[in-house]
């Protein structure tokens, strides 16, 4: 009976974290499809964007995208990528929650400081992706999408459109490849390294399908790096022997 017990309640965590997890995504949902409203901005922006790569000499999307546009095979394969990257992350996650709770509460720190400076970004910065305010750009998603042709050009089904700045499909790819790496270095390093793959084919699929620019890939590489800086700094100053001593002490007082 205590086994079973003892059992039973090592679902409890899990099963509360990966409720929060979800309430978490339906509030980060919720938010980001309130910012992408201001059309005119979102096109402002990306123009700006634009220019800054030709000046940089890295305006490549057009080149890409119409080489992707000329395979339809592989743009089915890129738009099937596109599409279902949550499975790889729901994996992820469900793996690092049961077999490695540490790497986990490092993850959630990390997704703790990263949700919401995105969501500022979008408010501050909306951003209209290269499919619609880049001349001569074809959309692919929706020229191959088997989930809804229209899904990806409707301005009025209650989608945030205008997040291209910084590119979340590549940031939470990335994060994923991180948890993945930090779960798998210790015992299997070669295969560590096979993670950070997801991310890098994430990249590819997102600039020759005409979703992001050169730049909104880095910055999500940016916003991933400080939410990790940031989230080591929580951790460590949590567990400062000066903080546990005041978390220790609190109740007496």
């Amino acid at each position: 009976m205590v086994r079973g017990t003892s059992a039973g309640r090592s679902w409890h965590r899990p099963a509360a974290e990966l409720a929060g997890l979800a309430l978490g995504a339906a509030v980060f949902t919720w938010l980001h499809n309130l910012a992408g409203t201001d059309i005119g901005a979102a096109t402002r922006n990306a123009h700006a964007l634009q220019f800054a790569e030709r000046a940089l000499g890295m305006d490549v999307e057009l080149a890409a995208n119409h080489w992707l546009a000329g395979h339809p095979v592989v743009s089915q394969a890129a738009v099937l990528y596109y599409r279902l990257y949550y499975l790889p992350i729901a994996g992820v996650l469900l793996w690092v929650t049961f077999r490695h709770p540490e790497i986990y509460r490092t993850v959630r720190r990390i997704l703790v400081v990263m949700a919401p400076l995105a969501l500022l970004i979008f408010w501050l910065m909306p951003t209209s992706p290269p499919r619609f305010a880049l001349p001569g750009i074809i959309d692919i998603v929706a020229a191959h999408d088997l989930f809804g042709r229209t899904a990806s050009v409707d301005l009025t089904n209650g989608q945030n459109h205008f997040s291209a700045m910084p590119s979340l499909h590549v940031g939470w790819s990335a994060l994923c490849a991180y948890a993945a790496w930090l779960a798998l270095r210790g015992r299997h390093p070669r295969l560590a390294m096979l993670a950070w793959l997801f991310p890098a084919i994430m990249i590819a699929v997102v600039i020759t399908t005409g979703n992001h620019y050169i730049l909104d890939v880095a910055g999500s590489a940016l916003l991933l790096t400080v939410s990790i800086i940031a989230a080591t700094a929580w951790k460590r100053n949590r567990h400062r022997p000066g903080t546990q001593a005041c978390t220790i002490e609190q109740p007496d007082g």
